[in-house]
């Protein structure tokens, strides 16, 4: 049985291990503060969850960072080699701190993570919905107006990884292209945040500028 792991169990972490779970995986959570403070979650989830460190976690078959994005340089790249990593992360300065590189549109945050994590294979996704969405969108494959979710990758394999993962969690998928174009469904875009079936939020990608065009 695959195993996903997740380093940061909050809002998004948590709602996706549920949806791993309803969908037949094993999880492994992990937090900041270490695996005790996740005692009660992992009662809820039951039997096929557990919770480690965030270098357990990262031994996972699959991974999903939800992390701050000054979390990121902390994160321990050699459990990661060669593995699937779903980044489902956003840049807001106010919780973040100020990144330069951001700021002026050089790079994407899941460019900032592949830069750090060199030999993972990065899908940016499940990155522009609110946590509670999660659960409540999931719809089985072929449900008429289906909410879709984009991704964006430098691996083709890895994204089709994501892509079927996606699938049995209940959503529609719509390639972005590569990392550098991750930069379409960030916040404050017109994919983000509202619920779209996959021509709806192709509409919207295409429609995306960057911050400093808008």
């Amino acid at each position: 049985m695959t195993t996903i792991g997740f380093i940061g169990a909050g809002d998004i972490g948590s709602q996706l291990a549920r949806l791993a779970i309803r969908s037949g995986y094993d999880v492994v959570l992990s937090n900041s503060r270490g695996p005790e403070t996740l005692r009660g979650l992992i009662t809820e989830l039951g039997a096929h969850a557990s919770a480690a460190t965030a270098d357990g976690a990262a031994e996972a078959d699959i991974a999903v960072i939800s992390t701050p994005m000054s979390a990121v340089a902390s994160i321990t790249v050699a459990p990661l080699k060669g593995k699937v990593v779903i980044d489902t992360n956003n840049y807001y300065p106010e919780r973040d701190g100020h990144i330069q590189a951001l700021d002026e549109e050089a790079t994407t945050t899941s460019e900032m993570l592949q830069a750090h994590l060199q030999d993972a294979l990065i899908v940016k996704g499940f990155s522009h919905a609110g946590s509670r969405f999660l659960t409540k969108d999931s719809k089985p494959t072929g449900t008429p107006n289906r909410r879709a979710f984009a991704i964006a990758g430098d691996s083709a394999a890895a994204k089709s990884t994501v892509a079927n993962l996606m699938d049995e969690f209940g959503f529609d998928v719509v390639d972005v292209g590569p990392l550098s174009e991750g930069w379409r469904i960030q916040r404050g875009t017109p994919g983000y945040a509202d619920r779209f079936t996959a021509p709806e939020l192709r509409k919207k990608l295409d429609e995306a500028k960057r911050y400093r065009d808008m």
